[in-house]
């Protein structure tokens, strides 16, 4: 590696060719405020949704506030982010029912999992389920220790005045399950997801938000589940015709999490209608207009790196100096993977780049901005003209009614 080329890890970004709004805010949900109430304004002046993106480094830390600040401008966010299955309840759930199955003499914990996740009998009413938590407890503390086979716990479960009724429905659809055969296990899944959907899904609904986030990630959750259910009947056929798998729920759980694991497409949801709000991974190669990068805060973006190598020396080996030339640096050192995903983001904007971050913490903190930020020049909205943008009349900061007139200017 070159001294040029160590050197590049570091050097400052070139600046995009677009005027540059920077917008501060004392907290993260005014930020995130100060970004949609500029969403809107813009298309109040006639800029169209499609040509509007808002990107953060970290969605786990915006995706909420986010949400929020869309619902209170009347915006409809679409978030690009992948959502990890092996993650959510639905999932939880048909695993829990495979582990139930594949085992032969399951634990009571094992035995009561699918319960906690909410399993209802396909034939089951909204009223009777699922189990309320605090009922699968206490059923959970009157049962044994000792592991049993599947007969032995429902003779436990019929023979204990201490155990809710619905356990021993629950023990004999246990019973009833088929072999596991591809086609069997499909309809077995299937039927268990479904149920979920109509029984579970409400009660996530019910215990949420108003911003109704988990019930949005649950709904997009079970859809998935549905659909792996799907695959697996044709995967678990072919492995089987393979001879790489053995015909078993245990099979089906290990063929579940690989199959759950392969992520498909970033954008869960397709609407033209709707504000990009994508993590900055995803930003590469994509050129729009007018683009929002947000949560500039140094240890966010770039995120706060570890080195067991002082300072210093690793600059000095960014430098190639003397002997430590011969070293490579790592480009964590120079928060390099953010660096290149803020490049990319201010390569996308067309018109104009509209930067924000906050000053504080939830705790009262203070954040200090970006280094990524030291050498963009960069127009501050005033503090007067964001009390504007927040106002019932949404004014938009001049900073960033001059990328309109960018618009026009490329345009001609």
């Amino acid at each position: 590696m070159t001294a040029e080329d160590r050197l590049s890890l570091s050097e400052p970004l070139e600046a995009p060719d677009v005027p540059i709004a920077e917008i501060e805010a004392s907290s993260r949900r005014a930020e995130a405020r100060s970004v949609m109430a500029t969403v809107a304004s813009l298309r109040d002046h006639g800029v169209p949704t499609r040509d509007i993106a808002v990107v953060v480094r970290d969605l786990d830390n915006y995706e909420e506030s986010l949400y929020r600040a869309s619902v209170h401008y009347g915006l409809t966010p679409v978030f690009w982010v992948q959502l990890r299955v092996t993650q959510t309840r639905p999932f939880a759930l048909i695993e829990a029912i495979c582990d139930v199955l594949g085992t032969d003499n399951p634990s009571r914990e094992v035995l009561c999992r699918p319960l906690e996740h909410r399993w209802a009998p396909p034939s089951a009413t909204s009223s009777e389920w699922p189990i309320d938590p605090k009922t699968v407890q206490a059923s959970m503390e009157a049962l044994p220790d000792e592991s049993r086979t599947l007969s032995e716990w429902h003779d436990e479960l019929e023979a204990n005045p201490d155990i809710d009724e619905r356990f021993v429905t629950y023990a004999e659809w246990l019973g009833d399950c088929p072999d596991p055969d591809p086609e069997a296990v499909a309809n077995v899944l299937t039927d268990v997801v479904e149920t979920y959907e109509e029984l579970g899904l409400p009660v996530t609904k019910e215990n949420d938000s108003p911003s109704l986030i988990e019930t949005e990630r649950d709904a997009r959750a079970t859809v998935r589940v549905k659909t792996l259910t799907q695959q697996l009947r044709h995967k678990y056929a072919d492995r089987l015709d393979e001879g790489t798998l053995d015909r078993s729920w245990s099979s089906v759980t290990e063929l579940s999490q690989l199959i759950a694991t392969q992520r498909p497409g970033r954008r869960e949801h397709s609407n033209a209608r709707a504000i990009d709000i994508l993590e900055a991974n995803d930003i590469w190669l994509l050129n729009v207009p007018y683009v929002f990068a947000v949560g500039l805060i140094d240890g966010e973006w770039p995120q706060q790196t570890e080195s067991v190598v002082p300072p210093e020396l690793q600059e000095a080996i960014l430098r190639g100096d003397g002997r430590v030339g011969t070293l490579s640096p790592r480009t964590a050192w120079t928060t390099g993977r953010d660096r290149d995903q803020f490049d990319d983001t201010l390569r996308a904007a067309g018109n104009g780049l509209i930067l924000t971050r906050h000053t504080e913490s939830t705790s009262g903190e203070e954040r200090r901005p970006s280094p990524l930020l030291d050498h963009l020049e960069t127009d501050l909205v005033p503090p007067d003209e964001r009390r504007q943008l927040l106002s019932e009349e949404r004014e938009l900061p001049s900073a960033v009614r001059a990328m309109l007139n960018h618009e026009v200017t490329n345009n001609e």
